[in-house]
Formats: C-alpha cells, sequence, structure tokens
C-alpha cells in the first residue's frame, strides 16, 4: 500500500473542523463571560491541560477497555479522542491558526525525514514510538 498526501482534502478539513469545533465552543458561550456576554480572553495553559485531560481519559478508557457513559454505542477511547481533537480545534480557531496547512506541512516534512524510516527505526537509538 502506497501513501499519498491529499494536501486539498487535508485543507478542507482543517478548515472545517475549525470551524465546527471552535464555532460549537462560541455558540455554547466558552468564550464569553456568562453573566455579560463579553468576549472573554481564555487562559492558553489552562486551554491546553483541558486537553491533556481529554487525552488522560482517553488513556483510562483503553485501559480498563470501557465503553463511553454519553455515547455508550462508542468506546471511552474514542470519545475522549474525539473530545481532544474538539479542544485542539477550538484553541486553534480561537488563535486564528490554519491546522489543516500546519498539519499538511508537518505531514509532508515527517515523509522526508530519515529519522521516520523503517531502516533507521530499528537501528541502535533509533525512534521505538
Amino acid at each position: 500500500m502506497s501513501f499519498s498526501l491529499n494536501a486539498p482534502q487535508l485543507l478542507a478539513a482543517g478548515a472545517l473542523l475549525t470551524q465546527q469545533c471552535h464555532g460549537a465552543a462560541v455558540e455554547g458561550g466558552w468564550w464569553n463571560n456568562p453573566s455579560t456576554g463579553e468576549r472573554i480572553v481564555r487562559n492558553t495553559g489552562e486551554m491546553l491541560m483541558l486537553i491533556t485531560s481529554e487525552v488522560a481519559e482517553a488513556m483510562e478508557g483503553h485501559r480498563k477497555d470501557l465503553m463511553d457513559d454519553k455515547l455508550p454505542h462508542r468506546k471511552m477511547f474514542e470519545v475522549e479522542l474525539a473530545d481532544a481533537v474538539i479542544r485542539i480545534f477550538d484553541l486553534a480557531g480561537s488563535q486564528g491558526f490554519d491546522l489543516g496547512a500546519t498539519i499538511t506541512e508537518k505531514i509532508a516534512f515527517n515523509m522526508q525525514r530519515a529519522d521516520h524510516k523503517p531502516e533507521a527505526r530499528l537501528a541502535e537509538g533509533g525512534k521505538k514510538y
């Protein structure tokens, strides 16, 4: 199987995810003061830790092989990964980042990295994860 980077689709997917995830958070009032309705500046460190907590919850769901309590037809692992992605794209949208473009560039870069090739990973001291 040969992998081919589809930049136009990644760009479109990134823009759509940013619009949907950040848009839903704004619509839900997470970027406004609930008392006044005024736009707020959220703490970036707190936002990053919320992403981290979703990843930790995904690990716990995977470790215990749990079904999700909100979407009981799905594994908790899957749902918590989705939560992490939602939070990432929300934060990116708040910062005006173009994650679709950045992901496209990073995948292309990683595909050329010598230390990401199978032979380098098998070598002494190579990347194992």
